[in-house]
């Protein structure tokens, strides 16, 4: 997997900001696999690109920790999907879940992806956030991926769109 991007944040507007400029770029059938530790920003990131995607900035998007999903209406009238798969204990789990039969139609924002399958890791756009040293309001943002679509998509942020 390669790096496309690595930036310094200096808090959750930063956060906020990188997902808003990766919502104008995400379309059905992208994956989004947000990873980093508790705490590090991964919510933050999801309710910012779905009230951008939806383009409701007011939205409550409360985190599915225990429903699992959470469904949106994007702008454009496909779904976008909030999945924290913490409490799945495997792969085999996700399928009680019902993400396999959407995953071409809609674009998916999925915390704790490692219970996917390789598969849809191997075309996701993978957003790493993790803390600086020992200061817990500077983060460092990843963003890597194996897929070519995403590679050609991402440079084009520009540095308004990026802190």
């Amino acid at each position: 997997m390669s790096e496309v991007i690595r930036q310094t944040m200096s808090g959750e507007d930063d956060t906020r900001k990188v997902a808003r400029a990766i919502a104008q770029k995400a379309q059905p059938g992208d994956v989004i696999a947000l990873h980093g530790d508790l705490g590090a920003g991964k919510s933050t990131f999801a309710r910012a690109f779905i009230r951008a995607a939806t383009g409701l900035p007011e939205l409550d998007v409360p985190s599915p920790t225990f429903t699992i999903v959470q469904s949106y209406d994007h702008l454009d009238g496909y779904p976008i999907y909030h999945a924290d798969l913490y409490r799945l204990e495997s792969e085999d789990d996700l399928e009680d879940v019902g993400l396999e039969e959407e995953r071409d139609t809609s674009i998916m924002l999925v915390e704790w992806p490692d219970r996917l399958p390789e598969d849809w890791l191997s075309a996701a756009l993978h957003v790493t956030l993790s803390y600086e040293g020992q200061d817990k309001g500077h983060r460092t943002l990843g963003l890597s991926t194996e897929s070519l679509d995403w590679h050609d998509r991402l440079p084009s942020l520009g540095n308004d769109q990026l802190p």
